[in-house]
């Protein structure tokens, strides 16, 4: 599948990433193991280069970006291993030990890297994928105020694409995102929201089920995947929604679709970054019904034909319990159905 960023084949289908996940972090018989502590600086200033199998424990690869730093100017020799930044591998999933990285299964997000740095790091570390700036705060649309402009973080350098696997009853959710518009949701093994929608969702099976804050998908493509025959993704943020309809493609052999159509090219998407009143960005045909939205949730009856059996609004700020209420009692009113925030 070509990437909707770099235009380059590093997009999977959701059965291709499937099929490598058991293996793909696992070193062969010859690789080595450096454990090294993150907190203090790298002493010897040196590194190990990748196993002729192609792989490298992540502290090898961790050292030899903190060589490029250091060399850079970015770091000072005494600044801690850690320092480097955070590690994002691809695919992620929750593994049980420190991972050997393949070619091109890393983004790096960095507070201190520089543009320089991030072209040397993608033309001389074979692990990283993307060298991403990071900042003190959550890229994209993480409040209900339309009038911000969304701070995002900077890729550098190669490309941030990447994609996590979340598990459910009956299979598995592969959704990629491009992580410098879009805040780090990693897969823990048992993800409570997930569990959350198996459970609702039920045997019984609902009929419909919208995702009012969708983010790149999780939720509304979990009820899709469980069998849900009418599912409703939506999402504010021009960068959420957008994913949200490539997920459709990338997981469409656990859905029960003829057809995907995507309306707006990523691009143009981005000349309307946040908007109120839903405009549809992407729609199938099938046995299963799959629409997604990019607006304001508030505004979401404007353009639903159906009462939803069940709804999810899985807002990023929850603190606000007395607005949380009255988001589920304006819904109820508006919209219908069980209604509940995860």
């Amino acid at each position: 599948m070509k990437c909707p960023v770099c235009g380059k084949d590093c997009v999977s289908s959701a059965q291709e990433i499937l099929d490598i996940l058991p293996t793909i972090f696992l070193p062969c018989s010859g690789c080595s193991v450096r454990m090294l502590d993150k907190r203090v600086p790298l002493s010897d200033l040196s590194y190990l280069p990748p196993c002729v199998c192609g792989k490298r424990f992540i502290d090898e690869v961790f050292a030899h970006l903190y060589v490029i730093m250091v060399e850079q100017g970015d770091l000072k020799k005494t600044d801690p291993l850690y320092a480097v930044g955070s590690p994002l591998i691809h695919p992620g999933f929750a593994v049980e030990r420190p991972p050997f990285l393949p070619e091109k299964s890393l983004v790096l997000l960095s507070k201190k890297v520089t543009k320089e740095t991030a072209l040397r790091m993608v033309d001389e570390v074979p692990e990283i994928r993307g060298v991403v700036r990071s900042g003190d705060f959550t890229p994209g649309l993480a409040h209900l105020n339309f009038n911000a402009v969304p701070r995002v973080y900077e890729l550098l350098a190669g490309c941030d694409v990447r994609a996590d696997v979340f598990p459910f009853r009956s299979g598995a959710l592969v959704l990629y995102k491009q992580q410098s518009l879009i805040h780090i949701e990693f897969p823990r093994g048992n993800d409570p929201k997930i569990r959350m929608i198996e459970q609702r969702v039920g045997p019984r099976l609902v009929k419909s089920f919208v995702d009012a804050c969708c983010g790149v998908g999780t939720l509304g493509l979990a009820a899709a995947c469980l069998g849900v025959d009418r599912v409703i993704l939506n999402d504010a943020w021009y960068a959420s929604a957008f994913w949200s309809a490539f997920n459709l493609e990338v997981n469409r052999q656990a859905l029960r679709l003829s057809r995907i159509r995507i309306f707006e090219q990523y691009r143009d998407l981005k000349r309307h970054p946040v908007v109120r009143d839903p405009l549809k960005i992407a729609e199938t045909e099938g046995d299963q019904v799959i629409e997604v939205y990019q607006g304001d949730f508030r505004l979401l009856h404007r353009v639903l034909t159906i009462r939803p059996e069940l709804s999810v609004i899985d807002l990023f700020d929850k603190k606000d319990l007395v607005a949380n209420d009255l988001i589920l009692k304006e819904w109820k009113e508006k919209i219908g159905g069980e209604v509940f925030i995860p």
